[in-house]
């Protein structure tokens, strides 16, 4: 897919981009070449290729699933200014 100067202004706009006017061709010809390849990529059968989730298809090892810390709720609320029924009670922000 070829793209004209025009298409990368466009893009540059939609994007938000402010793009030197200098740099427009070197940014139309490079992103002709990528668009290029991602047809190229397109025209491969990937048919019988089973999907996978992750690239390496290893499992994820996972932590073990055990308590680290322990409950200091009572320690912490010891020195908070306004406590009631276990919960921080904090000033209204919104009205």
């Amino acid at each position: 897919m070829s793209l004209t100067t025009k298409d990368v202004d466009k893009i540059a706009w939609l994007a938000r981009l402010a793009i030197d006017q200098s740099h427009v061709t070197a940014y139309t010809r490079d992103l002709s070449g990528i668009l290029d390849f991602v047809e190229q990529m397109n025209a491969v059968s990937t048919a019988h290729v089973t999907p996978m989730a992750h690239p390496t298809d290893q499992p994820q090892r996972l932590r073990p699933d055990i308590v680290t810390e322990f409950d200091q709720r009572q320690l912490f609320q010891a020195c908070a200014p306004l406590v009631d029924a276990g919960l921080y009670l904090v000033p209204k922000v919104l009205e």
